[in-house]
């Protein structure tokens, strides 16, 4: 199966990274974090199966109702983070159109559409119920880790030592040449962000 993986920027304001998955066999895509308008996806002829979340952060869900309602699509929402899409109210305050998500996910879930398969990783530390997604040697890491970054903790629901652990454990579980699809900025791999990024010294300190 080869995969391509297609990146918008749907807000400039917030220069947040929505992620746009399909197969060459299948123009049906999969949509992550959409936070911003979804007619710039339209335009590029998108054909929306499904939406996930990463978390529920203004920046990744300003587009999910909008979307949803054109494509006609299911969402699939944290588990933990779902309160604050349904209220059309985020953890800073930020208002965005509410949807109530037709899936609910947590860590070990895995969601099959579009003829792709998304494992559902459970990655607290920029939020309380943040997740990733992992599909074909493709990692979706929103908020968590970015290159030579991470995801901020000072909101409420974020937490440094959580952030950490988070990172560690999908350093433990996949290959070092994982692709890492983050939230903002370029793609990177795991491995490159253990040996560069100045915030996990500590978890280089501890692997060596």
């Amino acid at each position: 199966m080869v995969l391509s993986v297609d990146c918008f920027v749907l807000d400039p304001r917030y220069a947040s990274n929505c992620w746009v998955i399909h197969t060459h066999e299948n123009p049906w895509a999969v949509v992550i974090d959409p936070g911003g308008d979804p007619a710039l996806l339209g335009e590029d002829g998108v054909e929306t199966a499904a939406i996930l979340v990463t978390h529920a952060d203004v920046d990744h869900i300003g587009g999910v109702a909008e979307l949803a309602e054109w494509s006609g699509a299911d969402v699939w929402m944290p588990a933990a983070e779902a309160d604050a899409l349904r209220s059309g109210v985020t953890r800073g305050g930020a208002r965005v159109p509410p949807y109530d998500p037709e899936h609910l996910v947590t860590g070990g879930d895995v969601i099959e559409v579009a003829g792709l398969s998304f494992d559902v990783i459970d990655v607290p530390g920029h939020s309380a119920g943040h997740v990733a997604y992992y599909a074909d040697g493709r990692l979706f890491s929103g908020d968590l880790l970015f290159e030579q970054s991470v995801g901020r903790v000072d909101l409420p629901g974020g937490d440094w030592q959580a952030l950490l652990e988070s990172i560690q454990c999908l350093l433990d579980r996949f290959r070092p040449e994982t692709e890492l699809y983050p939230g903002h900025g370029s793609i990177t791999t795991l491995g490159r962000e253990l040996e560069t990024n100045p915030f996990l010294h500590e978890l280089r300190a501890a692997s060596q």
